[in-house]
Formats: C-alpha cells, sequence, structure tokens
C-alpha cells in the first residue's frame, strides 16, 4: 500500500472512534425506598439509576391519589437528591450521599443522582 492509502485509511479510522459516542453515566447500586398502595406498604428500587437524569418514582407520581415514597436508602456510588414533587420540581429535599439512608419521615416523588 502507499504511505498516502495508510495516511487515509488511519485517518478515517480515529474519526469513526472520535464519532461513537461515550456511554451514558449510571450510578452503579441499588436506590431502594418505601411506599403504600391499596394493599399496604410495599418497597422499590432503582437498578444502576442514570446520573443527572430527573427519576419520578412511578408508584407514587400522582399527589392527587398517592402519598409520597419514604425511607430512601442510597446504596448506589453517587450522591442521591429527593423532591416531594415529580419531576424533580422545586427544591430538594434532602441530599443523600452515597451508601447512606434517611429515616421514614423523609417523603419523596422523584430522585436525581450525582
Amino acid at each position: 500500500m502507499r504511505p498516502r492509502t495508510i495516511a487515509s485509511a488511519a485517518a478515517c479510522a480515529l474519526t469513526l472512534l472520535l464519532a461513537v459516542p461515550a456511554p451514558a453515566s449510571a450510578a452503579q447500586g441499588d436506590f431502594k425506598y418505601v411506599y403504600n398502595d391499596a394493599n399496604g406498604t410495599q418497597y422499590g428500587s432503582l437498578e444502576n439509576p442514570k446520573s443527572k437524569t430527573c427519576i419520578t418514582i412511578s408508584q407514587v407520581a400522582d399527589p392527587d391519589t398517592t402519598e409520597p415514597a419514604f425511607s430512601p436508602d442510597n446504596e448506589t456510588d453517587k450522591s442521591a437528591s429527593v423532591y416531594l414533587k415529580p419531576n424533580c420540581t422545586g427544591t430538594p429535599r434532602f441530599s443523600l450521599k452515597a451508601k447512606s439512608q434517611l429515616t421514614s419521615r423523609v417523603k419523596f416523588r422523584s430522585v436525581k443522582f450525582s
């Protein structure tokens, strides 16, 4: 092969490598919580939740028909901010460090990981 062809092929390969998007960032681990429904006390969790993305807890998303979730237990490697309203609206109620939990007095409907 000629040097110009080799250089051109190498440049194309490098361009392709740079164009591939990086994988989405996620918190590693589980975020656990408790909520009540018509059947009583239930336990939920988010496995490896996305970082920098608001996650509304589906079981308690509607303030008109459900009570908020409570007892957040952040077993991930990222900090988490919990919000009383869906869609991370308003000011965060609390921030949980990685590998920490809060009491049942902490109520929330959505969470965002750092």
